[in-house]
């Protein structure tokens, strides 16, 4: 297994730059997860380390081996797509095999290898069915397995979840994070789903427009977010944001009514700045102040509690335990000055 390596990578049609000079390295053996909104370029970055997409400038290298300009089948990637592209009148085993038999791979050894990957995926007991008798999880386990026994050095999965449902997500999230850990490969993997990035990747980069915003461990990337767009998409539910002037030696918050503090450095007086505060960080007072309970949502263990300020801007907080506010409710809030992120008003990178 080995690493890819991404300098100054630029994709372009005719006139239109959709990635815009990328410089990355995954390291040998890593779990990276390219997140970002539809649109941002994570497939297109994808397809480019695949060989499926022209790099219009820069260079791509897996390992040591420059493969920016070489055919898909030279790079020693193996692809999963959304799409299961499976051929229905093959078995499992037939379809598992079917790349190594194109290649001229003796069966003995083909055998043997859709065996082993059999094994890890617990396909075993389907070998001899055909598509049509499986449900979505083991298509795409088989769609898996079919790039395993290619041995390839890099696994490159594109939203490979998207077409399942919630509970077959889950289940297919731990069965990647459980491949990963038994092959040691490195694998880079698509999702716009940022619960998906969070609880699969040792390193997440997150782009928007083509561009890298931050690249990080999970919870590097949760705890010290870069800037506004990363602290919003990080996180469910998302971190609030609220807009603020510095005053004195605190924040003047409209939407709440008073000026609050935070451990923050605050830049000169009269900045326009945007403060930022997740949902599990704020406590909720019932029986006083300005805030209207919208809406909760009571989900077992934690309800969300949707809050409208009287500038209309919008909070969300977690509450837990049995004293929790209801729709209709007249709430304060409050949190610990050390849990407040401020972000510039106009550029919107974060103020440290």
């Amino acid at each position: 297994m080995t690493g890819v390596t991404l300098n100054g990578a630029i994709k372009r049609y005719g006139e239109v730059q959709v990635i815009h000079g990328i410089d990355l390295q995954v390291e040998d053996g890593e779990f990276c997860v390219f997140v970002g909104p539809s649109g941002c370029g994570k497939s297109t970055l994808l397809r480019m380390i695949a060989g499926l997409e022209e790099t219009t400038q820069g260079q791509i290298s897996i390992g040591s081996r420059d493969v920016t300009n070489a055919d898909p089948s030279e790079r020693g990637v193996a692809m999963v797509f959304q799409t299961y592209a499976l051929y229905p009148h093959m078995t499992v085993a037939e379809n598992m095999g079917f790349g190594l038999r194109m290649n001229g791979v003796p069966k003995p050894e083909i055998a043997k290898k859709v065996k082993a990957a059999s094994d890890i995926l617990k396909l075993d007991d389907y070998l001899n069915r055909k598509p049509a008798n499986l449900s979505g999880g083991q298509r795409q386990r088989v769609a898996i397995g079919r790039a395993i026994v290619r041995g390839p050095e890099v696994f490159l999965f594109d939203e490979p979840l998207s077409n399942l449902d919630a509970e077959l997500r889950v289940e297919m999230r731990v069965e990647i994070a459980r491949l990963h850990k038994e092959i040691g490969a490195t694998m880079i993997y698509v999702t716009h789903d940022q619960v998906e990035a969070m609880t699969l990747a040792d390193k997440i980069v997150v782009l928007r427009a083509g561009l890298i915003e931050q690249v990080g461990a999970p919870l590097e990337l949760y705890r010290d977010p870069d800037n506004k767009f990363v602290a919003g998409f990080i996180g469910s539910p998302a971190m609030n944001f609220l807009n603020g002037v510095v005053k004195g030696k605190g924040v003047d918050v409209p939407a709440l009514g008073r000026s609050i503090t935070t451990e923050t450095q605050l830049p000169p007086e009269g900045t326009a700045v945007t403060v930022g505060i997740r949902p599990e960080h704020i406590d909720v007072q019932t029986g006083t102040g300005n805030l209207n309970a919208e809406l909760s949502e009571a989900l077992g263990g934690v309800s969300y509690l949707h809050l409208v300020t009287a500038t209309g801007e919008r909070i969300i907080a977690e509450e837990r335990g049995d004293d929790r506010a209801r729709e209709g409710d007249t709430v304060d809030i409050s949190f610990e000055p050390r849990r407040v992120m401020l972000f510039d008003g106009e550029t919107e990178l974060r103020i440290r």
